[in-house]
């Protein structure tokens, strides 16, 4: 059974590493936090995530993030397999300032096509009822009504994550971070012709995040310090649509791709 340990409220700081060194921080972080119990026992601790980024033709959310609009969302599907009996969660990701903010519901997998249809939500079409969960759905679906969006990106990636007892303290390493267009209302694990979204030189980046929920942890900081880390953006799906252009995504403005753009773009 999945259980909810999403972090509600949150800072978040973002790091773009080398293999070698995401291994030396598995050893450094073990003697702070324990390692997430879908981690344990995977290969190379890692488990599988899958996203499905919402857009609008212009690539509202997508030019909102380039900008650098302090104010902002994202519209994602969140999954982890395509069983029946396993979630779907709706989530809005919203950054207000420098506070990341996240609601999600946990949809049925048969309600998830009649959902980004624009019908409206049921309280039976979440696995498990709760107000907060019913009105994060609501939320969710007003969002997508107003800024007409639709499923734009599927993003896959392997997350080795570590977290403290309470869960106000999370560290986690993404690899082979890959997407393809995806356009359709059905939710799917297989992707048929993905691209590397972060990749240079020959070599696959691991992308580090740093979350908590008050203060700067004192030994993030020295994290941080000893390997010599370079806080920068690493929004996946910005590097997504820069990876396969407008066109693929059925969108109707260009997307910049030089260098400068991509970097700026990146939070």
């Amino acid at each position: 059974m999945f259980v909810d340990k999403m972090q509600r409220q949150r800072f978040e700081l973002k790091y773009i590493l080398h293999e070698e060194t995401a291994l030396q921080i598995r050893d450094f972080v073990q003697c702070y936090l324990d390692i997430d119990e879908y981690s344990l026992g995977q290969p190379n601790l890692s488990y599988h995530v899958h996203s499905i980024y919402l857009d609008n033709d212009y690539l509202q959310t997508y030019w909102e993030t380039i900008n650098g609009n302090k104010n902002r969302f994202k519209l994602r599907m969140r999954f982890y397999s395509t069983k029946s009996d396993s979630p779907i969660f709706f989530e809005i990701k919203r950054r207000m300032n420098n506070i990341i903010m996240k609601q999600r519901g946990a949809v049925k997998q048969e309600f998830v096509p009649l959902l980004l249809m624009g019908h409206l939500p049921e309280p039976h079409y979440l696995t498990s009822f709760s107000d907060k969960s019913f009105i994060a759905l609501q939320n969710f679906c007003e969002l997508m009504a107003k800024i007409q969006a639709r499923p734009r990106v599927h993003i896959h990636y392997l997350r080795e994550a570590y977290l403290n007892d309470d869960g106000s303290v999370r560290l986690t390493l993404d690899r082979t971070i890959m997407s393809e267009p995806h356009l359709d209302f059905t939710p799917k694990t297989d992707m048929a012709n993905p691209r590397l979204c972060f990749h240079g030189s020959g070599k696959d980046y691991v992308i580090l995040e740093l979350k908590f929920t008050n203060r700067f942890p004192n030994w993030m900081r020295e994290l941080v310090r000893i390997f010599h880390c370079m806080q920068r953006g690493a929004a996946k799906y910005c590097a997504s649509v820069q990876t396969w252009g407008e066109k693929a995504l059925d969108a109707k403005v260009p997307v910049a791709q030089d260098e400068e753009n991509w970097v700026e773009g990146m939070t």
